[in-house]
């Protein structure tokens, strides 16, 4: 009885013994295919817009620690089959969200608030010149047919910050699929501006793609999205993308230290 004993207890340190050797065998095999160049490639490969996403959104940290800005804005926008440019003197302060614009061209001298919270809510307007003038200053509902007209965003959509939460969502959707080519070029320049520039298309419309190519300039220095371009799809498909909207953001005043009265219809500065 004692002999079988052993005998099992033989028999099982074997099989204790194997399972260890190929327990180790196995950690081994892992080990190997981790370290393998087919495992690095697979754990490379990301979604090309995960790089993109990362520029944009650290973009985006660096916008949410400026409290305002002034700059001389530039809108290309293609409305009514036609391309349309208008270049303003913009202000803006981020909390409570506040925008001025002060027209250069057209309409030089045109002038249009909005302040969160203020004026029931509402986009405050007047012309310079001509007949319009004579109506003087009139209030309209952000979204109206009449505002709406002549732009592809309403006046909550301005500046720099909003403009880059409006591309991470794009991109963060597009990210869900296929049929996306990245390209970087860290070495553009936009102007005398040097920059790093994404370029994101897509081959072919889908539902799911609002843009057949975005381009987004990031100065070099700040990290701020200076010029966002976005095309449509072409038709016929042969032929160039057509450029839908265009957002370019110069002579930069950072943190200008606004108060409420540069966001007050009463400044003696404006003709509100």
């Amino acid at each position: 009885m004692e002999s079988s004993h052993l005998t099992i207890r033989s028999t099982q340190s074997l099989a204790a013994c194997n399972f260890c050797k190929i327990g180790v065998y196995f950690l081994m095999m892992i080990a190997l295919f981790i370290t393998s160049p087919v495992a690095a490639q697979e754990t490379a490969n990301q979604h090309p817009l995960v790089p993109a996403l990362e520029m944009a959104k650290h973009s985006l940290e660096k916008l949410n620690k400026i409290k305002d800005y002034q700059s001389t804005f530039v809108k290309r926008e293609f409305i009514n089959n036609q391309l349309t440019t208008e270049q303003t003197l913009l202000k803006v302060r981020h909390k409570p969200f506040s925008v001025y614009m002060r027209f250069i061209s057209p309409a030089p001298g045109r002038e249009v608030l909005y302040v969160e919270g203020k004026n029931q809510n509402q986009l405050l307007a007047h012309e310079a010149s001509g007949l319009s003038s004579l109506v003087g200053t009139v209030s309209l509902p952000v979204n109206s047919p009449t505002v709406m007209a002549n732009t592809r965003h309403p006046i909550t959509d301005a500046g720099m910050k909003r403009l880059m939460e409006l591309v991470i969502e794009q991109w963060e959707l597009e990210s869900k699929y296929g049929e996306i080519d990245v390209k970087f070029y860290p070495d553009a320049k936009m102007g005398d501006i040097a920059c790093e520039v994404i370029e994101v298309t897509h081959p072919r419309p889908r539902r799911q793609f609002k843009f057949a190519l975005t381009r987004v300039f990031f100065e070099k220095n700040s990290r701020l999205p200076v010029r966002v371009e976005n095309y449509g799809f072409p038709v016929p498909p042969n032929q160039k993308p057509q450029l839908l909207e265009e957002y370019t953001y110069q002579n930069l005043k950072l943190n200008a230290g606004f108060t409420d009265a540069d966001f007050d219809r009463n400044n003696p500065n404006y003709s509100f």
